[in-house]
């Protein structure tokens, strides 16, 4: 079972496509959860929401987790990171993840390998394949991804 977390504060938006993209593009299939992690709202402040802890358990059910931001001030959104202080340590045990990052222009085209990926790890992701960064304006024709699925294929088949 695929899952997509996104971290951006606009809700629908082309981080949320360009996540459901690379799920669909590596597993063959639309995703069968997407967590808009902006539609849980207050509910991140606190700790033991019920819509915040079915939405973890959606995410340690995952069989592949692709967890996308956009790029702000050369990171990944506060929002995103809300969501995912609501994880222990440990507590993801292993699941396959992508760590994907927008932005527009490629001058923080390591920000998702520097900031997102460490804190997925230690909450328990294993990230097993390079982190991925596309131009927002055009993730959908990017040679980039192109280049990232074939390598993330071959990696994820094993």
């Amino acid at each position: 079972m695929s899952v997509v977390v996104v971290g951006n504060p606009k809700p629908l938006s082309r981080t949320r496509a360009a996540a459901e993209l690379v799920a669909t593009k590596l597993t063959g299939s639309a995703p069968e959860h997407v967590i808009d992690v902006v539609d849980l709202g207050a509910a991140l402040l606190g700790w033991g929401d019920p819509k915040v802890a079915e939405a973890k358990e959606i995410v340690k059910a995952a069989d592949l987790l692709v967890v996308a931001s956009p790029t702000y001030k050369a990171t990944y959104t506060g929002l995103l990171k809300l969501f995912l202080d609501q994880f222990g340590a440990g507590e993801l045990g292993q699941i396959p993840t992508v760590p994907l990052m927008l932005g527009g222009s490629p001058a923080h085209s390591l920000a998702p390998e520097l900031t997102l990926r460490p804190v997925l790890v230690e909450i328990g992701a294993s990230c097993p394949v390079p982190s991925l960064y596309l131009i927002d304006s055009e993730y959908e024709t990017a040679p980039e991804l192109d280049r990232w699925l074939e390598i993330a294929r071959r990696v994820l088949a094993r």
